[in-house]
């Protein structure tokens, strides 16, 4: 059965709405969409995608944090008397990308010359003023965890039937909603997503930026070597260049061959 069916977003507004903690609403079972075996997914207020985005960030599932603060956004513009599609957009930019992993993204698309397409100074607009040009979603859409905890990738996305039925019914329909928008996965389980969408259709394989390192702060020496700030010499063991070299050249390929027809 879809994930979808669950989604009563009437009733899910009425509940967040009049909730003391959002929080609480995680733990309880209140919007509980799916269980197996150990994994559960939960709704939280990740369903507005912009049809003007010309760039989609995905990640792998929305974490606790994410979502608590996604809900606490819904709640509050719906207690303030906005509609439901308004308490969507609010709550899907509260509870996105920030902090040192925001900037993170900015320096690499910028370094990739990705602003010159969008007509911006730097894509830190596309987090501000010029928001309705990123959508930034996940691979599974709603937050998924295991034994409570974070997903992290384990079971594997495509392996488990309920956690491959959001990708091939919700991811693949964001892919058919934006057809020109170009595909930023972050992280190798996003990018096993993507590749799944491409091979079923869903998905043209040249809309998806593949390679980049993922922006988290822990991945620092990585991103700072993609970025030409640190020489091959200076990196540690643990930091492979080839692959970040491969990776670096082959998106320059790409979009460089992608710049007019982004620009039009």
């Amino acid at each position: 059965m879809s994930i979808l069916t669950n989604v009563d977003l009437a009733r899910i507004g009425t509940l967040v709405r009049d909730a003391c903690s959002p929080a609480s609403l995680l733990d309880d079972g209140s919007l509980l969409l799916g269980t197996s075996g150990n994994v559960t997914t939960t709704w939280a207020p990740f369903d507005y995608t912009p049809k003007t985005a010309r760039l989609v960030i995905c990640g792998i599932t929305p974490g606790r944090t994410q979502a608590v603060n996604a809900l606490t956004a819904f709640g509050e513009t719906l207690k303030a008397g906005a509609g439901q599609e308004e308490a969507l957009r609010t709550a899907k930019l509260t509870g996105s990308f920030s902090g040192g992993m925001r900037n993170n993204i900015v320096r690499m698309l910028d370094f990739l010359t990705l602003h010159h397409a969008f007509g911006v100074s730097s894509c830190a607009d596309l987090f501000t003023s010029q928001h309705e040009f990123v959508h930034m979603t996940s691979a599974l859409r709603y937050p998924v965890f295991v034994r409570g905890e974070n997903y992290n990738g384990t079971p594997a996305m495509l392996g488990t039937p309920m956690l491959r039925g959001m990708v091939e019914e919700i991811l693949a329909e964001e892919a058919r909603l934006l057809p020109d928008a170009l595909w930023l996965p972050l992280g190798p389980k996003p990018t096993e997503a993507l590749a799944h969408l491409v091979r079923r259709g869903d998905l043209k394989a040249e809309k998806v930026l593949e390679g980049m390192p993922h922006p988290s702060g822990a991945n620092g020496e990585r991103i700072a070597y993609f970025l030409g700030e640190k020489m091959r010499a200076d990196l540690s063991a643990k930091t492979v260049p080839g692959p970040i070299d491969a990776a670096r050249e082959r998106l320059r390929r790409q979009i460089s061959r992608l710049l007019p027809g982004l620009a039009a």
